[in-house]
């Protein structure tokens, strides 16, 4: 096998490859006798006609797709591997010349990773902003804590108020009509919620258990239903039950109840603690994304549109399978927010831009300060990892295929960030 490499435009270069005669013989040889079966000639039972008679008959061509599609791979990886090419994209073959007599020459079009200009590395300004926590947070969360231990109490004779969730009956009219999907019972709905049509949930206020009453609403122009959008409907409505939450009491019986605490002093220290460990975590981690955002400005590169195009793949699927745990289908949803796929991907463009360029501009700067990965840090790694998705490290590599290598890649990852981060210059925030 020859091969010629021609450096192109646009990140790209293409392959020129040949194949010889010999070897593609063979592979015409090899295609003859997986399809063998498959050619019924006069005079020959099933398989028995020889190559000869079969191409003479149907004409060598017949063999050609299979003899190709044995060939290209391995002649294809030798090629990008001669001439160190680091491929980004799918290759675009061309076949030039194929036959017995002339043997196969084909070429492959493929777009490489870019060069990247590094910029300041070590030593960038990036923000950061000096963790605290204040009485009001304290209290924001003691409340949110109040909120998840709060217990729904019937509303025996009381009008429903803004926050009470009410079981009820519904069905709606057009002109007196009803429509498709207008329909619930048994309902449970919060009052506030703000799930149902504009105005729908207000007109309950003031109503109580046992009542049955009609409520008129307007259908939004954004509607999502054709049918319904700006349309005025009435609403046949049955209060079943009204349930009001209640929160728990603030006193040391509550800090028992929700903690290890005696007393709901020990309960707020902890609390706190819990705050500012968080909130030390949280400017860590955002001085890491601003001394990352501010190398990755300082770089140039040109980024292949194939390169954007895949990772706004993965944001897409990574969507859609959010989607799906929330039991919605990509397709529902789309309709919701009355966007096509292709406008919907648009949205990802930029940021899908920016994760390519930030991942490029990783590598690089791993490269230009020589991080590695040593095989006690991989095998951190893959512990660590293991354990997250509550699996043993072998059952991990196993689910990797035994290749390691993106395990390495986030270490040599992590270990850049560590080095751009401790070498960067801290200023306020906000300057």
């Amino acid at each position: 096998m020859a091969s010629v490499c021609e450096r192109k435009e646009n990140q790209q270069a293409l392959l020129t490859i040949d194949i010889p005669v010999d070897d593609f013989r063979k592979a015409l040889e090899a295609a003859y006798r997986k399809n063998a079966r498959k050619f019924n000639i006069p005079g020959f039972r099933p398989g028995k006609a020889p190559m000869g008679i079969v191409t003479k008959f149907f004409g060598e061509g017949v063999l050609y797709e299979d003899a190709i599609d044995a060939c290209i791979p391995d002649a294809y990886a030798a090629a990008v591997s001669e001439h160190s090419l680091d491929v980004v994209s799918r290759p675009e073959i061309d076949i030039l010349e194929v036959g017995s007599a002339k043997g196969l020459r084909f070429t492959a079009l493929v777009t490489l990773k870019p060069e990247v200009t590094l910029g300041t590395v070590l030593g960038v300004e990036a923000p950061k902003t000096e963790p605290s926590v204040t009485d009001e947070d304290l209290e924001r969360e003691v409340q949110r804590v109040r909120e998840r231990n709060a217990r729904m109490v019937p509303v025996e004779d009381g009008e429903i108020q803004d926050g009470d969730t009410a079981r009820i009956d519904y069905e709606g009219f057009l002109d007196g009509v009803p429509f498709e999907g207008g329909k619930g019972e048994g309902h449970d709905l919060r009052i506030g919620s703000n799930s149902f049509i504009p105005g729908f949930e207000t007109q309950l206020l003031g109503h109580k258990a046992g009542e049955t009453f009609d409520i008129q609403v307007t259908f939004p122009e954004e509607y999502h239903s054709e049918e319904l959008k700006g349309r005025d409907a009435v609403f046949h409505v049955v209060v079943h039950t009204v349930t009001r939450r209640e929160l728990p009491v603030l006193d040391d019986e509550f800090a028992r109840d929700v903690s290890e605490h005696d007393t709901l002093d020990a309960y707020r220290a902890e609390l706190r603690e819990t705050l500012e460990k968080t909130a030390r975590d949280r400017a860590v981690h955002a001085f890491e994304d601003a001394v990352v955002a501010a190398v990755t400005d300082a770089a140039t590169v040109e980024i292949p549109s194939v390169m954007v195009e895949h990772e706004t793949d993965h944001m897409v699927e990574d969507f859609e399978m959010r989607m799906r745990y929330q039991g919605l289908d990509m397709e529902t949803y789309l309709k919701y927010i009355g966007q096509t796929m292709d406008e919907f991907r648009a949205g990802y463009a930029d940021a899908a831009r920016r994760r390519v360029k930030t991942s490029l501009v990783l590598e690089s700067c791993a490269k230009e300060l020589a991080v590695e990965a040593s095989e006690e840090d991989v095998e951190e790694e893959l512990v660590r990892s293991a354990g997250q998705y509550g699996m043993t490290r072998d059952q991990l590599v196993e689910r990797l295929g035994g290749d390691t290598a993106r395990v390495r890649d986030s270490v040599v990852t992590r270990k850049t960030i560590a080095r751009l981060t401790e070498a960067a210059v801290p200023v306020p925030a906000g300057t």
